[in-house]
């Protein structure tokens, strides 16, 4: 694990959204550039997520701190944050659309993420994955210490069972 330093992304009193620039591509904390059919699109052929529906998905943006990806007005990556903007956060629904990737975009947009301002001094900062425990741990993510502590109620296909009308 190599934790990375980061300059802190300050963002204004009324929320405005964070723009950060490399080469051809944005990341932009402004919820009003998702494309929600895009994330649905990817979401919902997921393995955490399969099935979701969209309206689902337009509620847990609008709940969110968002992360988009942008390369000129398409969006190419995402990822959403759920916190209290105190003492815990959760980071859910990343991905860099398969066109994109290779190119960095997931850890640059994971030093976006890092750097701001409202995730700073955090007591816990959560995250689940099944394949991407190299990305996170360039950040100082590791693997829960005591997991016999972490408790869950998962509805692991509750999106298509609601799809069924089970």
């Amino acid at each position: 694990m190599t934790e990375r330093s980061v300059t802190v992304l300050e963002q204004g009193d009324d929320d405005a959204p964070i723009e950060v620039v490399r080469g051809a591509y944005v990341v932009s904390t402004d919820k009003a550039r998702i494309d929600v059919a895009a994330v649905h699109a990817f979401l919902s052929s997921t393995y955490w997520s399969p099935g979701i529906p969209i309206e689902t998905v337009r509620r847990a943006i609008a709940g969110s701190l968002c992360f988009g990806i942008y390369h000129g007005a398409e969006q190419v990556g995402f990822a959403r944050v759920i916190t209290d903007r105190a003492t815990y956060a959760y980071l859910s629904d990343v991905f860099v659309l398969d066109a994109h990737r290779g190119r960095g975009l997931a850890t640059w947009m994971m030093e976006v993420i890092m750097a701001h301002a409202a995730l700073q001094g955090l007591r816990r900062f959560a995250l689940s994955t099944r394949d991407a425990h190299a990305l996170y741990d360039q950040f100082g993510f590791v693997t829960v210490a005591n997991p016999d502590r972490q408790m869950e109620i998962l509805r692991r296909d509750i999106y298509l069972q609601s799809a069924r009308g089970e």
